[in-house]
Order: C-alpha cells, then sequence, then structure tokens
C-alpha cells in the first residue's frame, strides 16, 4: 500500500498545479445508472488435490452477477479549447449479485444470488479531449478515481468484503456528447468503463478486482465568449452628418 500512496498523492498533487494554470471553462452537476460486478481469482485453486487447507477452496475463483444502482455529483473543468481537465466530486453505489460458497469443500454454493453494496465517496480527474461536432461537442476521457469506501454490506464472501480497503483508486475511461440548451447552459450524456488498476489480494492467494459500466446524464453551465463590445471598443455608426 506504500508503494500505491507513493504514486497517487504526486499524481493529485499534480493535479491541483495543472488546474491552477489552466482556465475556468464551466460547472456541471450529473446524476448517473451504475452496472458492476466483481471477479475473484484463487491462485491456489490446484492445491486442492494435494493438500487440505481451507484457504485453496475459499474464496472460490468466479464472476459475480451484475449489479445496478445509482450514482451523483459535480464538477468543475478547467482548461483550453480543444485539451481540459475536469476533476470531480461523486457519491457512487457499486457491488455485486453473488451466491454465497455454502460448503468450500464440495463447491456447493446457495440457491440464490445475494447482494454486496459498497458505497463510495470518490474524488475523480480526467483529461478531457474536447472536439467539435456541429453546434454541439463530443469528446473521450481518460482518468483515474480516488475512492473513499464511505458504507459497505456484504451479502456473501462477508470475510473478503469486510477486509477491502478504506481508500482505493480506479481508472476510467469515457466518451461523452455535449449540446447546448440555452444561454450559458448544455447537456451532455457520457458513458465510462471504470476497472480497478490494481486488484485487492486477499489472504495473499486471492486476487478481486471490480468493475463499473456508468452511465450519466447532466447539465453544464459554462461562461460567455467575450465580444468586440464587451471591451469597450468604438463602435462605428456610420459617417456623420
Amino acid at each position: 500500500m506504500n508503494i500505491r500512496k507513493k504514486i497517487t498523492v504526486p499524481l493529485f498533487l499534480f493535479t491541483i498545479c495543472v488546474n491552477a494554470q489552466f482556465k475556468y471553462k464551466g460547472v456541471g452537476v450529473f446524476g448517473s445508472l451504475t452496472q458492476s460486478a466483481h471477479s475473484y481469482n484463487n491462485t491456489e485453486t490446484d492445491k486442492k488435490d494435494t493438500t487440505y487447507v481451507y484457504k485453496h477452496f475459499y474464496p472460490q475463483t468466479h464472476i459475480s452477477k451484475e449489479f445496478f444502482n445509482w450514482g451523483a455529483g459535480a464538477f468543475v473543468e478547467f482548461g483550453k479549447e480543444n485539451l481540459r481537465w475536469q476533476t470531480e466530486l461523486e457519491y457512487i453505489n457499486k457491488g455485486a449479485k453473488e451466491m454465497e460458497l455454502t460448503n468450500p469443500y464440495t463447491g456447493e454454493r446457495s440457491g440464490s444470488y445475494s447482494t454486496t453494496k459498497l458505497t463510495y465517496i470518490e474524488w475523480n480527474n480526467y483529461l478531457k479531449f474536447y472536439n467539435p461536432a456541429g453546434f454541439a461537442h463530443w469528446y473521450w476521457m481518460p482518468g483515474i478515481r480516488l475512492e473513499y469506501l464511505f458504507k459497505k454490506s456484504a451479502g456473501a464472501y462477508s470475510d473478503v468484503v469486510n477486509d477491502f480497503p478504506k481508500f482505493w483508486f480506479s481508472g476510467d475511461v469515457a466518451v461523452g456528447y455535449e449540446f447546448p440548451l440555452f444561454k450559458k447552459f448544455s447537456a451532455f450524456a457520457e458513458y465510462h468503463w471504470n476497472p480497478d488498476i490494481i486488484p485487492f489480494t486477499y489472504n495473499s492467494n486471492t486476487k478481486i478486482r471490480k468493475r463499473t459500466f456508468e452511465l450519466r446524464v447532466g447539465m453544464t453551465m459554462r461562461p460567455r465568449k467575450r465580444r468586440i463590445d464587451d471591451c469597450n471598443a468604438p463602435v462605428y455608426k456610420g459617417p456623420a452628418h
């Protein structure tokens, strides 16, 4: 975890410095629908044939069922015309639908799915490549999310879920489309792929990755572009009579 801190802290300090150099471009809010899943990989599964150790059986290698929920947030945008930096705070629900392992030695599992819900407060930062498309704009955004696990509810694999760290970080890639509404306001829609960059390791032998797809809709308020008349320049009114 110390290595991750050494990487993460300088990165976010760099983000603050970059934002300070860029011009303010807008502020916005959004709501989202989320689709999340967990992937487990027990690297010692093959040892079950030769040794009778509990951790070789639990948790099983598997991929969970999808869990659907919601998120919401606000952001500020800085930058130049085509290259921008977006920094945001987000409240988001992630998780998975799991079938609990009832007998690890035989592989027997529960007959129904239980919900594991993870609620995060995130500080997200993106590079935003902003491109004109007629009267609107399309864009794509690679970025990173610093995540704080605000609360959790483990429906299955509770030993594993309760060991999830309070602070984590994940990657993100998004595409979006923004179009004007009226005056200084625009609407947008975005689709995000948000996977763990580094898997969480449980009990030294099981690697767990979390993944979320996020569909956002929201509104942005941008400053009006200044016209020549705004600079108190003299206005030509024709020849004097």
